[in-house]
């Protein structure tokens, strides 16, 4: 009987530790939802081509290995050192979050964020990903096959 108990609340905390993995479509209507469609003049495609490289739209990617030593979280990748805190790396932590709360199924707080990041001057330069894979680029792929 003990076993019969364990095994689902194990399974909740299982469940609750996975991560969301959007389709290129469910994000394109997420933040079409959330007004990224032309913020700052960058289209929908745009951003959804940023979350593919960055995160293969996963919303619980993590990259610790940046040669600087700061870290990336979340489907956007943003960066311990100017965006968010995780109190393993000095930051300026611009969007006033916890970096923890990137690699959360919620994606609002990472999409907040995001939007501060594009209000900077570098714009969407911010990401490397931005750089060598959707800018000046045919980015109508991204949103191919999604439903308006």
């Amino acid at each position: 009987m003990r076993s019969i108990l364990i095994i689902p609340i194990f399974s909740c905390f299982f469940a609750a530790s996975n991560a969301k993995i959007f389709s290129k479509c469910e994000l394109a209507r997420k933040l079409k939802d959330q007004g990224m469609d032309s913020f700052y003049g960058y289209s929908l495609a745009s951003w959804v081509c940023v979350a593919q490289y960055e995160s293969n739209f996963n919303t619980r990617a993590f990259n610790g290995k940046n040669g600087n030593g700061s870290s990336d979280y979340g489907i956007f990748q943003l960066n311990n050192k100017w965006w968010c805190k995780d109190n393993k790396y000095p930051s300026a932590n611009a969007c006033k979050i916890m970096c923890s709360k990137f690699q959360d199924d919620n994606i609002n707080d990472d999409i907040l964020c995001a939007k501060r990041v594009v209000k900077d001057s570098n714009g969407m330069s911010a990401w490397v990903a931005w750089e060598n894979h959707c800018k000046n680029k045919d980015l109508s792929r991204y949103l191919a096959g999604c439903r308006p």
